[in-house]
């Protein structure tokens, strides 16, 4: 069965890794300003509330930017400390590069996927992570088992998730195949995609109930591939084939073009795939 060469990349579980570089320390770096969308009105009086879970938060400014939410997007610098206030890492130490995590999908410690929910673009907060959501009794660099820890955190922009486009009312291309397009934008003075070119994509994938399970627009890197090399599962090799640079459109894959009856990753077996695809370049 041929891959679809989406990687999966954001299904890679990186359990027990809370920061981007967390616990690899090569030095300092000359800190650089990151670009700041959103203000923040500074708290005059921080109240520190404490969830269900145990995760204590501190707003010491409030943000006029979106809310997360579970699946949302969150770009942060941050500073890691235990109670002693031993920095064990930051965002500074890596040339205040931000720190990106999808809320709610498990990549970094419980506490931040739940903090990821509950705060929004610009604001500022203190959070206090007891063992039970960070690293319990197990013991890492720079880090004790059963340490609380605090990290001082700035959120610097919240993105929601994609959402499956609608194709309600519009024409639906169906091909000898079964494969189905939908065309949400069209470019007739631009060349077709062929076979044997490179194809750049942008891409969200989705079951038929519209819950996303990869997507390139999420992950923030278009993926590159030779058309009609059989690196892509055949509905997308048929589908581009129909695409001129430019246009976006969704493609709506049966089994029998997709995975079959084979199970991949999140895909149960005989899935009907729907891809929202946007053909940036075919060279």
């Amino acid at each position: 069965m041929k891959k679809l060469l989406v990687g999966f990349v954001s299904l890679i579980l990186v359990a027990g890794v809370a920061a981007g570089a967390a616990y690899a320390f090569h030095g300092d770096h000359p800190a650089k300003e990151p670009e700041r969308k959103y203000k923040s009105k500074k708290v005059r009086k921080p109240k520190t509330v404490k969830t269900a879970s145990g995760l204590e938060y501190t707003i010491t400014a409030k943000g006029n930017g979106p809310q997360g939410a579970k699946g949302s997007r969150i770009t942060v610098l941050y500073t890691g400390k235990l109670t002693n206030d031993t920095v064990f890492d930051a965002s500074s130490r890596h040339g205040n590069t931000p720190f990106t995590f999808k809320a709610g999908a498990g990549r970094v410690i419980k506490g931040w996927d739940e903090a990821g929910t509950l705060l929004r673009a610009g604001d500022k907060v203190t959070l206090r992570i007891p063992p039970e959501l960070g690293y319990g009794a197990q013991q890492l660099p720079n880090i004790p088992a059963n340490s609380t820890l605090i990290f001082e955190i700035e959120v610097l922009d919240v993105q929601p998730p994609p959402t499956m486009r609608s194709a309600k009312g519009m024409d639906t291309v169906t091909t000898a195949s079964g494969l189905k397009l939908v065309f949400f934008e069209k470019h007739p003075e631009n060349k077709l995609a062929l076979q044997g070119q490179r194809v750049k994509v942008d891409y969200s994938g989705f079951f038929t109930d519209g819950n996303l399970f990869d997507s390139s627009v999420e992950n923030g890197t278009p993926i590159q591939f030779m058309l009609g090399k059989g690196q892509v599962i055949k509905g997308w090799e048929e589908g581009l084939m129909l695409m001129r640079v430019g246009e976006k459109a969704q493609f709506i894959i049966p089994p029998a073009l997709g995975y079959g009856s084979m199970a991949r990753g999140p895909i149960p077996a005989n899935s009907t795939l729907i891809f929202d695809v946007h053909l940036i370049s075919a060279e």
